[in-house]
């Protein structure tokens, strides 16, 4: 629990997505359309997105008739996000001056881990109007049977940490979530705060495989060495076990109303 709530302190995992944002935006997962719809019951005509890095979530909403505003932190992030259709503001949900501006819902895609869990919560309850809601999501791969047995040789010979603790090989980190819904039924601010799980399935190639892992900030920020040699070893250790990568993606989602 104390490590989950100082993973937003590691800023140089936090700024490390934008060092290839088209690649990102290009490989990172979509998310099912059926926690996209469970947000979209209460209306919502604004939406604040925090750290909306390349839009992959805000464009969900966009595409609902939504009006959405991006906060991301990382201007080279921001930039795909801006070319991709979605209005962004540079900045943290911390230090960011919203002025009298109110939104119907805020939502963070892969992104609220990183935000301080004393601050971002009251900052959510500032910015949303009295019934607004919150929608906090992530997904973590489930790599199929057919191929796990590969991927964790990998992992057992360049990264075996990294093989055990990655959302990438399957990791739910149930304490997580928890500790950020507590977060904000501590504020008082927010009601009915809960925790749903939605699911949807994806099949990558090797290559697609790989070049997803590489956008991951555990192994991003391995040392250039490490991280080639895993990646290689991920690469042909997929073509052996026939080339693909069948994923069951667990989407998790914190909801909750301002009160």
């Amino acid at each position: 629990m104390a490590e989950n709530r100082a993973l937003h302190r590691d800023r140089r995992r936090a700024g490390s997505f934008g060092d290839d944002a088209e690649r990102y935006d290009r490989v990172r997962p979509q998310y099912p359309p059926e926690l996209v719809e469970a947000l979209m019951a209460s209306a919502p005509k604004t939406v604040l997105d925090v750290g909306c890095g390349t839009g992959i979530a805000a464009r969900l909403f966009i595409e609902r008739g939504c009006e959405v505003l991006g906060l991301e932190p990382d201007p080279r992030m921001a930039a795909v996000a801006r070319r991709r259709g979605v209005q962004v503001e540079e900045g943290t949900i911390e230090d960011w001056a919203p002025g009298e501006r109110r939104f119907d819902l805020l939502t963070a895609g892969q992104a609220w881990h990183w935000v301080d869990p004393q601050r971002g919560p009251v900052k959510a309850a500032a910015v949303l109007r009295p019934g607004g809601r919150i929608g906090l999501f992530w997904n973590q791969a489930q790599p199929g049977p057919s191929v796990r047995p590969a991927l964790e040789a990998a992992y057992a010979l360049h990264a075996p940490e990294l093989g055990r603790q990655s959302v990438l090989m399957g990791r739910r980190d149930v304490s997580l979530y928890e500790s950020i819904a507590e977060s904000f039924r501590r504020t008082g601010e927010f009601g009915h705060v809960v925790i749903d799980v939605f699911g949807h399935d994806v099949d990558y190639s090797g290559e697609e495989w790989v070049d997803l892992a590489g956008t991951h900030s555990d192994h991003h920020t391995l040392p250039p060495a490490q991280l080639a040699g895993l990646l290689a070893e991920l690469r042909w250790r997929i073509d052996q076990a026939g080339g693909r990568v069948p994923v069951h993606y667990e989407t998790t989602l914190v909801s909750g109303s301002r009160r």
